[in-house]
């Protein structure tokens, strides 16, 4: 996870960028740019609160799930930007990936609403990532595109895999959720190639 503000170095190591991705077709910037941050205080906030979320997530879904999601929540986020974000702009950070985890987190809540810890961990989630967006608003340079697709795809997700306590997960639920996802991934992929060539 490196940590540079110079936009020649971050493109060099893989980050985001819509006209690299549909014009030279380099699909693995949807992946590397996660592992990307634009200068330390980045690198740390992000750090920080990936510590943060992973406490709450990582005993109900296990390591296997919670890297799935994390990884999966990161590339959906980043083709949210690909789909809606500005052509022109450089792109990298942990965040896609992070508010993943905060769209897993509301996910599991739902999913236990009869358990209190659950339930509260939910909304304490959920709070975070509104004034997270909202801050998003008012910020330049700031990637809200990927911010809420990562939130999307977490949520989505954690529905998909289940956790460790739901075992068994639902034929009708993971058929419409799947359908989601395949859904948004489609129409990112063809919206960021028609709007970015």
């Amino acid at each position: 996870m490196s940590g540079s503000q110079n936009t020649t170095t971050l493109m060099r190591l893989g980050a985001m960028n819509n006209i690299a991705v549909a014009v030279a077709h380099q699909w693995w910037r949807l992946f590397t740019a996660q592992f990307l941050h634009i200068g330390v205080w980045h690198l740390v906030t992000n750090i920080v609160m990936i510590y943060y979320m992973g406490t709450l997530i990582e005993p109900s879904l296990g390591l296997t799930r919670f890297l799935t999601i994390y990884l999966l929540s990161g590339i959906g986020g980043n083709l949210f930007s690909f789909a809606f974000g500005s052509d022109t702009s450089v792109s990298a950070g942990a965040s896609t990936a992070l508010f993943g985890l905060f769209g897993a987190v509301v996910a599991l809540g739902l999913r236990h609403r009869d358990n209190p810890t659950a339930a509260f961990a939910a909304r304490q989630a959920f709070v975070l990532a509104l004034i997270n967006l909202a801050i998003d608003l008012f910020l330049p340079n700031i990637d809200i595109w990927g911010h809420l697709g990562g939130l999307v795809f977490g949520f989505l997700l954690e529905f998909l895999l289940a956790d460790r306590f739901f075992k068994k997960v639902n034929p009708k639920l993971f058929s419409v959720v799947l359908a989601i996802l395949i859904f948004l991934v489609v129409v990112a992929v063809r919206l960021g190639m028609v709007i970015n060539y």
